[in-house]
């Protein structure tokens, strides 16, 4: 799936972080009640944005974990996965393992 998809420069494609399905307490939550995830792992990278005559590098290498922000990204399906197109100005913070 990787291969299938490549980032145009300054995007990047990440594979949202799989939603909680029970609360703490046990209750079962249905799809549609759940806010989505802002964390997820880095599939592929864009080039470099080039922007006024600047280079803007990728924030993130494949593999990561980020946060991104809550609305940001394009949500695509690929081989029946939910996957997001963020922007790297999208990615908010770098999750250590």
């Amino acid at each position: 799936m990787k291969n299938k998809i490549k980032p145009l420069a300054g995007y990047v494609l990440v594979e949202p972080a799989a939603r909680e399905q029970k609360t703490p307490s046990g209750i079962v939550l249905p799809d549609i009640a759940e806010e989505k995830p802002q964390e997820g792992k880095i599939l592929a990278c864009g080039d470099d944005l080039i922007e006024e005559g600047k280079t803007i590098k990728c924030p993130v290498k494949v593999g990561d974990k980020v946060i991104y922000k809550k609305w940001g990204g394009n949500e695509i399906k690929v081989e029946g996965k939910e996957l997001l197109l963020l922007k790297f100005e999208d990615i908010m913070a770098l999750v250590s393992s």
